[in-house]
């Protein structure tokens, strides 16, 4: 299905792995010119290299930047430019008790995975506008609805997410600009399967162990899986796409059924 992309200009942040490269990956075999981000000028070079690798000729480059820091973050939006696709996705998690989360926590974790958003739609939306086409995609998570106990800090700042991206929407009325949130379910991502390495190791089970007893634990999900970070991708690839015209302002879940909410 052609899905009329060729040559639309994307920025996706937090993408040199995980749910943020797969969508970098589906942009640019639709023909899309893709700017990656990440932390470190290392790790974004590779994964541009490894892009261009899988389709030759492809047009991708990378900005390298931390949104923890201000100073990486006014230096990207300087350099970024226009942008026709916007993806939302640079974000922290982690298992937390709440009791243990330092003040320094909440403050670090609302300004790369809110601020962030906030940022770069703020830096785009008013050119999309103006050319009266665009697409800005949230990558959520099934925890800003169903915030988890040990992940609070995380829960709520995708709560805030989801709550940017709808007030966004309200702005491009009447125009052929759309904003809207992805919510993900447990996604086998780079930093999942690190944090499954950790916590196997911790209790003396192999990693294959504790991903299953995770997976078969999960009661609510219907896909009884983890998420791969391409099945993510296809929900955003859409949604970025002029096919989802008629989607402004939605949450779509991606989320394997975890949610048990009929809307």
């Amino acid at each position: 299905m052609d899905l009329g992309l060729t040559g639309k200009r994307a920025f996706v942040s937090g993408s040199t792995q995980g749910i943020g490269f797969a969508i970098a990956s589906a942009l640019r075999a639709e023909g899309v010119i893709v700017v990656i981000n990440g932390r470190t000028q290392a790790g974004v070079d590779a994964a541009v290299r490894e892009l261009k690798a899988a389709t030759p000729g492809a047009d991708v480059s990378g900005i390298a930047a931390d949104f923890a820091r201000p100073d990486d973050v006014a230096r990207l939006l300087e350099h970024l430019g226009e942008v026709d696709i916007l993806v939302n996705n640079v974000g922290l998690f982690e298992l937390t008790p709440f009791g243990d989360i330092p003040d320094d926590d909440w403050h670090r974790y609302f300004d790369v995975n809110v601020m962030s958003g906030v940022r770069l739609s703020r830096h785009t939306l008013d050119s999309m506008i103006a050319k009266d086409w665009g697409r800005i995609v949230f990558v959520g998570s099934e925890s800003g609805v169903n915030v988890p106990a040990d992940m609070v800090h995380y829960g709520m700042t995708k709560a805030a997410s989801l709550a940017v991206s709808n007030g966004l929407a309200k702005l491009t009325r009447g125009t052929g600009v759309t904003v809207n949130t992805v919510l993900g379910g447990p996604t086998y991502s780079d930093g999942v399967a690190a944090t499954v390495e950790r916590i196997s190791a911790e209790q003396g089970v192999s990693a294959e162990q504790l991903k299953a007893m995770i997976e078969s634990g999960n009661q609510t999900s219907l896909l009884q899986r983890f998420i791969e970070p391409a099945e993510i991708a296809n929900l955003v690839l859409y949604l970025a796409s002029p096919l989802s015209s008629a989607t402004n302002g939605a949450a779509l879940r991606a989320d394997g059924g975890v949610l048990t909410s009929m809307l």
